[in-house]
């Protein structure tokens, strides 16, 4: 065997091995070592690169790609799309009390019913630590307010249990903001105004839902520099 094929083998090994580790089976009925196998191996591990290893959900890095590319889709369609950030209330309390296994726990199930009130065409990932974010496409401004108090709502009602015999009850503060249609924004200005409603939400008193009042959101100074930037009508503004 040559060096090259001694180093494809060893890489091979790795992936297979991390995939392992990672809980995840190759679900293909293919000779190994074949193209579709390998192809199969190069999306499991694709795919596992884009997700959060203790939850599940689309990770971070995961979540940037897809509001960039939804900020592209609002700008050209105009359709509305919103953005919620959401975070596990007194998440430091469950960790201190009953530590970290508990909390890990905790944010597993808070993740499956973020999860559970979805429609296939939107993400949910973890943002970081015990805040969840959720990119809902085409969601009409009048249904925005139903849909967050829906999904806080299934957390509140599902109880965790983090020892025999000891259930907590998860209760998530929800922040929200839609995208201002027909207009080139950007990732951090939509996720920063859904946080300023996301802290509105718990300095109100928690597990509830703060969106922002106007569907379209006054377009900063920033998004008309992205918008008039290289165009012909910049000195008309």
């Amino acid at each position: 065997m040559s060096t090259a094929d001694l180093t494809a083998e060893l890489q091979l090994q790795t992936a297979l091995l991390l995939l392992k580790q990672a809980g995840r089976e190759l679900s293909i009925d293919a000779e190994p070592g074949s193209t579709p196998w390998l192809q199969a191996v190069v999306d499991a591990l694709c795919d596992l690169s884009s997700r959060d290893a203790l939850t599940g959900l689309a990770n971070r890095r995961q979540f940037e790609l897809t509001i960039t590319r939804e900020i592209d889709r609002v700008a050209r369609a105009g359709e509305p799309a919103l953005v919620l950030m959401a975070d596990i209330d007194h998440f430091k309390r469950v960790n201190d009390t009953y530590g970290h296994p508990a909390g890990d726990q905790v944010l597993k199930v808070v993740a499956a019913a973020l999860q559970d009130c979805v429609r296939p065409m939107d993400t949910v990932a973890r943002y970081g630590g015990e805040e969840f974010a959720i990119i809902l496409p085409n969601c009409p401004t009048a249904f925005g307010l139903t849909v967050a108090e829906r999904i806080r709502a299934k957390v509140e009602r599902r109880p965790v249990n983090v020892a025999p015999g000891v259930d907590v009850q998860a209760t998530i503060s929800i922040g929200g903001a839609f995208a201002p249609q027909w207009v080139r924004s950007s990732a951090a200005l939509w996720v920063e105004r859904a946080d300023r409603q996301l802290y509105l939400a718990k300095t109100e008193g928690r597990n509830r839902v703060c969106l922002e009042h106007a569907p379209v959101v006054q377009v900063s100074a920033e998004e008309k520099g992205m918008l008039f930037g290289n165009s012909q009508f910049q000195d008309l503004e």
